[in-house]
């Protein structure tokens, strides 16, 4: 979701002849919708806030993981590059910033910085320019929003604050952490589960 997209459908030529969007080729929603993922950071994420504490949900989607802060006392607001997503985490009645990944905000701002970011390996050649495309693919290596994620966070972390990001084990957890080493942010596993064809895990990165 760090990119800008064509969300008319039309394989992002212009024609609207060329082939159905991923949504409607998917017979999906064109904003992420909670699943297992979602959860699992959601469920993760709540048992470390406090009420006060001022959370951010990068990639919102529909916004249930700042719905889900929120919930808990925190003052939680999302952030997401699709305009699509943005209305409906608004109309879901979570405070939303359209932007690309943490750059709308200031520094030192968040206690908690939650991210469910598309993670699926995708070749090139199986790409779809639409909204539901960025919300799902990670690229080559899946890793097409975790490592630039991982490079700017810091910044909006508060004293003591903490990123809390799902990955799946296609994404290569151990790669993500070494990354996060590489740019000052130290790292553990909260939380993992396994699914039929991947295991799902919620890492923790902090000020080293």
């Amino acid at each position: 979701m760090g990119e800008e997209a064509n969300d008319s459908g039309d394989g992002g030529d212009g024609s609207g002849t060329e082939r159905p969007s991923l949504a409607d080729q998917r017979g999906v929603e064109s904003v992420y919708q909670p699943a297992e993922d979602s959860d699992l950071l959601a469920r993760t994420a709540r048992e470390r806030v406090e009420a006060g504490d001022t959370v951010l949900d990068v990639g919102t989607g529909s916004g249930y993981v700042a719905a889900t802060l929120a919930d808990a006392g925190a003052r939680a607001v999302g952030v997401d590059v699709s305009p699509l997503a943005c209305r409906e985490a608004a109309e879901n009645g979570v405070p939303v910033v359209r932007g690309d990944l943490v750059e709308p905000f200031r520094a030192d701002a968040f206690d908690l910085v939650a991210f469910n970011p598309p993670y699926l390996p995708t070749p090139p050649e199986q790409e779809w320019d639409d909204w539901m495309e960025h919300a799902l693919s990670g690229g080559d290596d899946g890793r097409r929003l975790v490592d630039p994620f991982l490079e700017t966070v810091e910044r909006v972390l508060a004293p003591g604050g903490e990123a809390l990001m799902l990955v799946s084990s296609l994404t290569d957890p151990a790669a993500v952490r070494a990354y996060a080493s590489e740019h000052g942010l130290a790292s553990e596993q909260l939380a993992s589960e396994k699914h039929p064809y991947e295991a799902l895990v919620v890492l923790r990165f902090y000020r080293d």
